[in-house]
């Protein structure tokens, strides 16, 4: 059992399908096969079904956690005498569901240590967890609550939602409106596991009705235009409707106390950070996110 060997198992067991982990891998598939085999006679069980389809059996669950683990310890291993060896380098991976609201933070921290590499990675607030506690992302930017077991924390901002419609529709002109005001709308939003999706979900459902969506987009500009143009309504944190003022829609505050979008700094409560992780998570936590969240 080797190093190589592990990291092929990772692949495969996240991707359960070994043509596709072969090629992510850059190996042949019948190699990759026989590395599988291999590590399971080693193991004296099976970590995968082969029935229907490859499929992790529980034994390949929970080999996957430890081998995850391990494999992070020794990443973080490597990176942390890297920034011992040279002084103020090394590098640091930062997820984030949306970088919207910490290009300033980021491209301080770059200012102030140009010699650290930084990483960014798009990531689901379902996926973080797993992936802070398998050590393969140091530090993760969350707009939702994620599950806390085996993570620390810090609350970096915490701020109203508005619900965003075209100039010329009928709540424009409110000063404010209720979750009842909505029901007959149509929105226009982020797809399932988005932050603004579930705060949809959750204003809904005390409503008994469920909120008709006539348009899912992962782009967050692509989402305004839309609802300049017509098609519906949706949400804006405060941040980002002073962010982008320019954009020619109205945003009314909703009166409700869930209303809100809590922006958090996630890490691994197990994890050892590297001295660029640590500077990362200091230059997060102390940047002026209470001037963001005033008027």
């Amino acid at each position: 059992m080797d190093l190589t060997m592990l990291r092929q198992f990772v692949v495969v067991a996240r991707l359960e399908h070994l043509s596709r982990a072969a090629d992510e891998l850059h190996v042949a598939q019948p190699s990759l096969s026989r590395t599988i085999a291999r590590l399971e006679s080693e193991l004296g069980t099976p970590l995968f079904d082969r029935a229907a389809r490859l499929r992790l059996n529980p034994a390949g669950v929970l080999f996957r956690g430890y081998v995850e683990r391990a494999l992070g310890e020794l990443d973080a291993g490597r990176r942390a005498v890297t920034d011992a060896a040279v002084q103020g380098s090394g590098s640091v991976r930062l997820a984030a569901e949306t970088f919207l609201a910490l290009t300033e933070s980021v491209a301080g921290f770059k200012r102030d240590h140009p010699a650290i590499e930084i990483e960014l990675q798009q990531m689901s607030a379902d996926e973080m967890p797993r992936r802070l506690r398998a050590q393969d992302i140091d530090l993760c930017v969350a707009s939702q609550p994620v599950p806390s077991a085996g993570l620390e924390s810090a609350v970096l901002l915490d701020e109203a939602v508005r619900v965003v419609t075209p100039l010329d529709h009928p709540l424009a002109s409110r000063t404010s409106v209720a979750v009842e005001d909505l029901v007959d709308e149509p929105f226009v939003i982020a797809r399932k596991g988005h932050w603004q999706r579930r705060l949809l979900d959750r204003l809904f459902a005390d409503t008994g009705v469920t909120p008709r969506i006539v348009c899912e987009s992962d782009e967050a500009a692509a989402i305004q235009e839309l609802i300049r143009a017509g098609l519906g309504i949706g949400f804006n944190p405060d941040f980002a409707r002073r962010s982008i003022p320019s954009y020619p829609v109205a945003a009314i505050p909703v009166d409700h106390p869930e209303c809100r979008r809590t922006l958090s700094l996630l890490w691994s409560a197990d994890a050892s950070l590297t001295t660029a992780a640590q500077l990362m998570r200091t230059a997060i936590t102390t940047w002026n996110w209470s001037g963001l969240d005033s008027e």
